[in-house]
């Protein structure tokens, strides 16, 4: 932590010129948005293929093991 010790312990900066933006502001400025459309519906399809998967490798090793 050599690097930083000279100004691990300074205040923080606080502007003079304007004021803070609210925290309602500032979540709304970081909120997600619909920048690739569809991807959320290509995600939730992977989530049910993969599940669907799941599923059908637990049926195939019941299977297994009542018959051997």
């Amino acid at each position: 932590m050599d690097n930083y010790d000279d100004i691990i312990n300074l205040p923080h900066y606080e502007p003079k010129h304007h004021p803070r933006m609210s925290m309602w502001n500032r979540a709304a400025q970081f909120a997600p948005f619909a920048a690739l459309t569809g991807y959320d519906d290509a995600i939730k399809e992977s989530a049910r293929l993969v599940e669907n998967q799941t599923n059908m490798a637990d049926d195939y090793n019941m299977y297994e093991e009542s018959h051997f």
